[in-house]
Parts: structure tokens; sequence; C-alpha cells
């Protein structure tokens, strides 16, 4: 029987398993794909106090060690169900379940896709989600970012060093990136802008070939010929299997407030990081949400 069972190995996650073990509660991770979560995608973060630049990668392999040092176990499954009550959860996995007194959901957000035809059969193989772990295969080529928000256009830059053009699709007549970023983007002469435009579909049969796409003042329509499509425009809660004991909006986040207590939930089941409903989601309120949580499990289980 675990004190607190985590589910997700985001900053969130690992953040509160780091103050759960420091109150001395024996801690289980449960971790379904990459540990770390999101930030592993990010090739500089500079905006963490303490540190003026670090790779996610780095950011993320320190926590891990830190958290892992400090006791708590680590499993790798994916979770289809919780149930039970305050102080006799079970949690369900692919392959078997655990018993905790208490539950804190941690399971971030994943890429939003574009939900074009063929989508599923490109990626890997025109179609990806990460400069960072694909940039690389498209070195002196030409490539396409779907998105203008911050994610986006740190793509673009990131994929301006290597490839020969990068284009920036952007469905709305501006770009919703951070002013330096947008300057940034501004100076490269590689980086071609195309505002109020949306993806129709994927050209190419068996090989990918590039985009068609729409201006949606004007209606006129183009192909983008392109080896690669990097898609960047947010991302989605993967909360499905525990709508049966928490609420979830209707884009499927955990509705919760600060207290990362979740609204009209099962007693006993915490929430925290991207994975919740809340204005911003950045790593540093992540680590502040799983701080949050775990001091609420813990005052819980007294």
């Amino acid at each position: 029987m675990y004190d607190i069972i985590i589910i997700g190995a985001g900053p969130a996650g690992l953040t509160a398993a780091l103050y759960a073990r420091r109150a001395e509660k024996k801690v289980l991770v449960i971790e379904r794909e990459t540990f770390g979560g999101q930030i592993t995608h990010s090739p500089k973060v500079e905006n963490y106090p303490g540190f003026t630049v670090m790779s996610g990668n780095e950011f993320a392999d320190k926590l891990i060690e830190q958290v892992m040092l400090q006791g708590a176990e680590i499993e790798l499954d994916s979770v289809t169900a919780i149930k039970g009550e305050a102080g006799d959860f079970t949690v369900e996995c692919e392959r078997g379940s655990f018993k905790g007194k208490t539950v804190i959901i941690a399971t971030g957000a994943k890429h939003r896709q574009l939900g074009l035809e063929r989508e599923n059969d490109f990626t890997g193989e025109g179609v990806s989600y990460c400069a960072v772990c694909d940039g690389a295969f498209y070195k002196g080529k030409d490539v396409a970012v779907i998105g203008g928000g911050n994610s986006a256009l740190q793509e673009a830059i990131l994929l301006s060093k290597t490839s020969k053009s990068v284009t920036v699709v952007q469905n709305l007549p501006f770009l919703t990136g951070e002013i330096k970023l947008r300057e940034e983007i501004e100076k490269l002469d590689n980086v071609k802008v195309i505002l109020s435009s949306i993806v129709l579909e994927i050209l190419g049969e068996s090989k990918f070939e590039g985009i068609k796409i729409k201006n949606t003042e004007t209606e006129e329509e183009a192909d983008l010929t392109v080896d690669s499509i990097f898609v960047a425009i947010g991302q989605q809660p993967d909360n499905e299997n525990f709508k049966d004991v928490v609420r979830l909006n209707e884009y499927g986040y955990v509705i919760s407030d600060e207290s990362c207590i979740p609204e009209g939930g099962i007693k006993g089941i915490f929430t925290a990081g991207d994975c919740r409903t809340k204005k911003i989601r950045q790593v540093a309120t992540a680590i502040s949400d799983g701080a949050t949580a775990a001091l609420e499990a813990c005052s819980l289980l007294g």
C-alpha cells in the first residue's frame, strides 16, 4: 500500500514525488511514455528561475535523479482506471494494479493533431510534432511549421539553423508568440510567415510531398511543397480514463483551482500540471502544482 500514487512523470508529477518523499511518504510514480514529460522536447529552457539556460532533457534528467535519490519508486506502465476511495484506491494499469491511499493525476498534455486524412500515416515520414526529435532528418531541406504561438516560433527558429527554408503557417492574421520570438523570426532570412491560412490536406500518395493550404480571408488555395511539416498548434490532455473519478471540462482538462483538488471529484484524488484547468501552462506552474498537490495529499494523510 502506497501513501501516494502519482500518475505521470513530468515536472508536476516528479515535483509531487519529491515533496511527498521529503514528507516521508511511500510514493509510486507511474509513467506511460517519457520521463520528464513535454519539457524534454525543448532545446532551450531560459525562463526557469536560477538557470540562465539549459536543455529540457538536462532539466528532466536532474529532476528524475533527484526524485529517485529521495527513494520514490518508478513504474513504466499505462494507467487504465482509478477505483476505490480515499485510503483504499486501486490504480489499474495494463500490466497490473497498485494500491494507494491517495492519488495525484499529473498526466500533462500531448501534442494536438491537425486532424487531416492520412496524418497518422505520414507521422514520422513527413509529419512531425517535435523539431528537437526530427529536425536533423531535414538538414538542408524545405520545411513548414504549422502554428503561430511560442512553441511554433521556437520550432521555426531551431529549424532555421539547419533547414534550407522554413515556412510558418498560422491560421490567425497575426502571430501569437512572445514579442522576442516574433522579433527573432523577422531577422531570419530563411524563414517566411504565411498568415490567415489553414492546412486542408497532405499532398502525395506513398510519399509526403507537401500540403495544400487555404487563405481564410481570400479563400485562395495553394500547394506548399515542403519535405516535412512540424505541427505546433497546442496540446490536449489525456484524461479520458479518469472521467469517472474527476470532472472534465469540454476540452478534457480536469476541473480544478489552484488548490489542485478536483472540483466535484472523489476525496483523496488530486491533480497537478498541464492536465488541469489553468490559465498558464509553463514548467514553473507545473512545478508549483506538483508541490501543492503533494502537500494537500500529505495533509489528508496526516
